[in-house]
Parts: structure tokens; C-alpha cells; sequence
């Protein structure tokens, strides 16, 4: 078996971008993956880093371009499907929020959008049998209040798309599935109703768009916020690897986990190490890195070929 071999810090950082350093814009918050700045009152630029996350833990090497791929594969959906509803989509070149030695910064990677209020639910759409949904089935038969026909199968395709939403759970917490009706009680029911047939309705598209292009979209969680009239947009990145799993449709089968075009092949590979998923994190090996860059590239070049 072929040795890997782990990269230098200095060799990382010359490919990946772990956190950027602008100074013309104020710094208003650094997630797992964002740096999100003010721009103005009334909007913010999101720069897309190349840190990645694994089991709440930020890992201490980043994912090169992997903040570039994302961006463009978010941009893409957002000018495919952003006729169809209120976004947080401005239209305003990143560049010309910054200042002029900042903006290999945020090239490729970043957006200016509007300034709105987060809901304090996150909007899940399940098409296959899969990951949590999955657990919850095999022990009731049910998925967050959706009984389901008896019989399925892991990775099996849903008789119906579901709306399964689940709340916002602090840093290093997980969040937790809940029903609709709870997902009305914290949003209220109009609204609650909105983001359910705006999830569906997106994915749906998505999920037929993506198939032939030799991908399956098995789920998807969407964030949507509110502007000062209580107008519903849809936020944050859109039906990307990181928020969504990609199955190729060349290796799927009902019955198996299905490998996927996302960071679960840096998490397998950490499944391997004498690690207690606390940080700091180990060191990823080149080829782990390398791997997964390729996988969120493959993703993106599927989707966007004419």
C-alpha cells in the first residue's frame, strides 16, 4: 500500500485559504466555513474559505479551492432557480466592496448580499432513505412525524419528497430533527408553510436537473431569512456538497450507502484515527486532500457541462 504523506503548514496555506484578513470591511462573524463581513447597514459579503468541518470539529488543514467550487456551484443555482423566489442574491462585484490589495482575497469565492434575518430553522428535504432519516426509520418507521410503508431499504428512493426540518443547535452542538408542526410553532405557520413548499419545490427541480447529468441529489438542507417586511428569501449556499449529499448515478445502488461527492471521504478517513473528535484535528495526508478537492470538483463539472 502506498505511504501518504502529510503537507507542510506552509505548503497548505499556499493552496488553501484558512481565514481572510480584510481590513476595509468590519468582521462580523467567522463560522466553520464563512468569513461574513459588513457591507454598509444593509448588506454583507460572504467569503468562502477552504476550512472544512468534520463532526463539528474545524480541521486544521483546508480543502484547496474548495471555497471557489462552492461559490460557483451556489452562484449557479441561485441564477438557475432565483427567478422562481426571493433571494439573498445582490448582483454587486465582491471586488468593489474592498480594497484593492484585499481582493485576491476573495476572488472566486465570495458574494455581496442582502442583510437579513436568519430563521431559527434550518429547512431539510430528503429524497432517499438516508443518513439520520434512515436510523429514525429503522426504529419507528418513521421520519420526524412521516410514518413511511414498511420494507425500505437504506439509500432507497422516498415514495414522496419530505420536508424534514430540524432547529439550530449552537457551535459544537448538533442539531436536532423536529416536526412540522414544532418547525410552525418556532417560525409560525405561515411562514413554516412557505419555506416547506419553497424547499420542495427547489430541490425538485434540482434533483430532476441533476439525474441526467449523472448525479443524484439524496437530500438537501436550504436556510431562509426575512427582510424588514417579513418577505421570505432563500439564504446562505444552495444544494452544494457540503449542504447536500451528491450520489453518482453510476455507482448507486438501494441497499448500500452509496459513495458520495462530499467531505464523507475525509471522514472516513478519520474514522481510522486514535482521534476523539475533538480539536485539534490530525493532520489530513496530501492524498486525502488532493481526494477530496476532486470530488467537489468532479461535482461541479457535472452540473454546470452543456
Amino acid at each position: 500500500m502506498q505511504k501518504m504523506t502529510t503537507s507542510t503548514p506552509e505548503e497548505i496555506r499556499m493552496t488553501g485559504l484558512l481565514q481572510t484578513e480584510l481590513k476595509s470591511l468590519p468582521l462580523l462573524h467567522r463560522g466553520k466555513v464563512r468569513d461574513i463581513y459588513a457591507v454598509g447597514n444593509d448588506k454583507l459579503l460572504v467569503v468562502q474559505t477552504d476550512r472544512l468541518s468534520a463532526f463539528d470539529v474545524i480541521l486544521e488543514d483546508p480543502i484547496p479551492n474548495k471555497g471557489k467550487i462552492l461559490t460557483a456551484m451556489s452562484n449557479f443555482w441561485f441564477e438557475k432557480y432565483g427567478k422562481l423566489l426571493p433571494t439573498h442574491v445582490t448582483g454587486i462585484d465582491p471586488l468593489s466592496v474592498v480594497a484593492a490589495d484585499e481582493q485576491s482575497q476573495i476572488e472566486g469565492r465570495s458574494i455581496v448580499v442582502k442583510k437579513l434575518k436568519p430563521l431559527a430553522i434550518e429547512a431539510i428535504v430528503r429524497g432517499y432513505l438516508i443518513g439520520s432519516g434512515w436510523k429514525d426509520y429503522k426504529k419507528t418507521g418513521t421520519i420526524c412525524g412521516h410514518a413511511l410503508p414498511a420494507g425500505l431499504q437504506e439509500a432507497q428512493k422516498l415514495p414522496a419528497v419530505l420536508f424534514t426540518p430540524s432547529t439550530k443547535a449552537p457551535a459544537g452542538e448538533h442539531d436536532e430533527n423536529i416536526s412540522f408542526d414544532q418547525a410552525r410553532q418556532i417560525v409560525g405557520d405561515d411562514i413554516a408553510r412557505q419555506v416547506r413548499d419553497a424547499s420542495i419545490m427547489i430541490y425538485s427541480k434540482a434533483a430532476e436537473y441533476a439525474a441526467p447529468k449523472g448525479i443524484i441529489i439524496a437530500d438537501t438542507k436550504f436556510e431562509f431569512g426575512l427582510d424588514e417586511a417579513g418577505v421570505v428569501h432563500l439564504i446562505d449556499e444552495v444544494l452544494t456538497p457540503d449542504s447536500s449529499r451528491f450520489w453518482p448515478v453510476s455507482s448507486y445502488a438501494v441497499g448500500i450507502s452509496p459513495p458520495s461527492f462530499d467531505k464523507q471521504f475525509v471522514r472516513d478517513w478519520l474514522e481510522t484515527q486514535n482521534w476523539n473528535k475533538k480539536a485539534p484535528s490530525p493532520r489530513l495526508p496530501r492524498e486525502v486532500l488532493e481526494g477530496t478537492e476532486a470530488k467537489y470538483a468532479e461535482a461541479l463539472r457535472l452540473l454546470t457541462a452543456t
